[in-house]
């Protein structure tokens, strides 16, 4: 896992330019650093070694000398493309996996993106055509980011604050991202909150030529349910997850698992230690742990999973490492996650991710963990909702309108209102993604000075309508893999992973593992039994019954008690007091959030949550911008 920088054109002090790009993401590959420089293009490396320790260091060229690769991610069937390219005359200088990525597109241009078993973002340079290639994994696993200047030039790096050294940047808010992050709760357009920043969508590569930039997608994510006996469909996803497991292993350093009580990390974290709950001589055992596994949880006991997490441990074989978060440690890091995330993400368990990884370095370079399972098993909660209002959606569309204006209009509320409003809705309508926070009506009634554009319903339509086809749970599945998953899940795992020097492997997010869940039918993902359920009868076959049946939890962060306590309430009444709030949001409004949430008349604690990261990120990069890594809570 690492990290790489650079632009296009000629500046007279281009070496030094990049080092100072590279410099702001030397967390994300301590071991080394490489350069390279010339009239048309400068690269900035910075290297977390995993393969080939002491000769894959980056750029790494061809045999001719006329192209080379900076590479950041993992590609796991690397060894079996490699043969082939060997037995076509490629020669390799290196036992990388960055080489045969090179070597590939060398022989089959974009078109070998498919042959890829992985993530990444990487960025090829072709100096024959002065040709800039630059590719982003299937599922988006990996960033990259890309501004075009005004003269022409193209910068690029693996974050954005990278971007932010180039000389004569300007920063500026992007008014239309925040509208949207207030109902999204992450940044949802390819234009970041930087005017002028972009982030590469997932599966798309770029090609920048001649000041030309083209952009193209490669590969969609395509749900084909077919019919299928489900003692089959279990057999087939343990059989590609042990699969997937055994191909993330690959490394020549160690590798741990993150843990928490959900059955999709228990799973990776069984996978990892190659032991199952049924198998008697791991629990008879004893002795050394076959591997390590690392959870965090909070000082209230409602908000903390670590006993859960070691005794699995102990049950499949791992030794685990925990760190219980205190309430000021948590707070106390909050400028640091939104400094390393460059755009505000309103995720409250991004901070405790931040922790994990934390704990995971003192021990690992790299650990496993479980996204990527709820979008492709179908596990979160609210897709049961189809399921949930089946009654209603067998009325007429009139009827069930009429009875969501009734319920809407009634002066109080009562038992099953919400089940009557959010029935006369389309699927389209009230889905937008796992999050959904501040409607049109409230952004309009907080922000200072609204847009108006982009209506939620305009960002997620393009998806619905390729989706079109597909049932209501599975149209839901659709809409979270191409944005909520991409613009929340991952990218605090890599932000959060990557400020600490970790790499964070994504087995269910695996072009194989898709494969067969794209083609489970509906039934057995989401019936009335639960959710992820062809998933957690495989699950049941390694992991105790207990384990395998868990609730979708989410990671729970007590911000809603925080709130309501008199030192955390008036930390965020002072950032809605600031001269940032005063410029973006009519405090009045956002300070009766805060009080109501406070006095106990509604929980406002993932609005209020939302706003006051946006106002601490914007402190972060506009307010007091940090010339160097340092950072206030130590790092690795």
């Amino acid at each position: 896992m690492c990290g790489f920088c650079g632009f296009t054109g000629y500046l007279p002090n281009g070496d030094v330019v990049t080092r100072v790009m590279s410099d702001k993401i030397a967390h994300r590959g301590p071991d080394s650093a490489g350069f390279y420089s010339d009239e048309k293009i400068s690269v900035g490396f910075r290297r977390l070694s995993f393969i080939d320790l002491d000769s894959g260091d980056q750029p790494i060229f061809n045999e001719t000398g006329d192209m080379f690769i900076v590479f950041n991610g993992e590609i796991y069937n690397y060894a079996s493309l490699r043969n082939d390219l060997e037995e076509k005359g490629h020669v390799f200088s290196t036992k990388t996996d960055t080489e045969v990525i090179l070597h590939l597109y060398e022989d089959e241009g974009a078109e070998m993106l498919t042959k890829l078993r992985g993530m990444f973002a990487f960025l090829i340079y072709d100096k024959r055509t002065d040709a800039v290639f630059i590719a982003r994994d299937f599922f988006g696993v990996k960033p990259v980011y890309y501004s075009k200047t005004a003269d022409g030039a193209l910068i690029f790096a693996s974050e954005i604050k990278s971007l932010l050294e180039y000389p004569g940047f300007e920063r500026r808010v992007n008014e239309t991202a925040l509208e949207n992050y207030l109902t999204f709760q992450y940044s949802v357009l390819d234009e970041t909150f930087f005017k002028g920043v972009y982030k590469l969508p997932a599966a798309h590569y770029l090609i920048y030529k001649d000041e030309d930039l083209t952009i193209k997608r490669y590969w969609e994510p395509e749900f084909e349910p077919q019919a299928a006996k489900l003692d089959k469909t279990v057999s087939d996803i343990e059989s590609v997850l042990q699969d997937s497991i055994k191909a993330h292993m690959i490394s020549d350093v160690e590798i741990g698992a993150f843990l928490s009580s959900g059955v999709d990390s228990s799973y990776v974290a069984a996978g990892l230690s190659g032991a199952s709950v049924n198998d008697a001589s791991v629990n008879d055992a004893g002795g050394t742990a076959s591997a390590k596994t690392f959870t965090v949880g909070f000082d209230y006991d409602r908000y903390n999973e670590i006993d859960f997490a070691k005794k699995l441990s102990s049950e499949i074989g791992a030794e685990n490492y925990d760190k219980t978060i205190t309430t000021e440690e948590y707070w106390a890091a909050i400028d640091d996650v939104q400094y390393y995330m460059d755009e505000p993400l309103a995720d409250p368990s991004a901070v405790a991710l931040y922790f994990v990884s934390k704990t995971a370095r003192e021990h690992v370079k790299a650990a496993m963990s479980g996204e990527g399972a709820d979008e492709l098993f179908g596990g979160y909660n609210i897709y049961r909702e189809p399921l949930d209002l089946k009654i209603l959606t067998l009325l007429p569309t009139p009827v069930r309108r009429f009875l969501a204006r009734l319920a809407s209009a009634c002066p109080f509320k009562f038992k099953g209102r919400n089940f009557f409003i959010r029935g006369g809705k389309t699927v389209e309508e009230r889905f937008i993604g796992n999050a959904n926070i501040f409607s049109m009506n409230e952004r309009r009634k907080i922000l200072k000075n609204p847009t108006g554009r982009f209506d939620p319903a305009e960002i997620t339509r393009p998806l619905y309508e390729k989706a079109a086809a597909l049932d209501d749970v599975t149209k839901m599945q659709y809409i979270d893999i191409n944005l909520w998953m991409i613009g929340d899940i991952l990218l605090k795992a890599d932000k959060m992973s990557m400020a600490n020097s970790l790499e964070i492997r994504v087995p269910f997010l695996d072009m194989e593992v898709f494969k067969i869940a794209s083609k489970i039918p509906s039934n057995y993902r989401v019936n009335k039994t639960g959710t992820k359920y062809a998933f957690r009868l495989a699950a049941a076959n390694v992991l105790p019954n207990e384990t395998a049946d868990k609730k979708k939890l989410g990671f729970p962060v007590p911000i809603r008690l925080w709130l309501k306590t008199d030192k955390y309430y008036n930390i965020v009444k002072d950032a809605f007091l600031s001269e940032t709030a005063d410029k973006y949001f009519n405090r009045d409004e956002i300070l009766k959030l805060l009080r109501r949430h406070k006095s106990g008349g509604a929980d406002n604690s993932r609005k209020i949550w939302t706003i006051y990261i946006f106002i601490v990120w914007h402190r972060v990069y506009f307010e007091q911008p940090r010339d160097n890594q340092t950072t206030k809570t130590e790092g690795v």
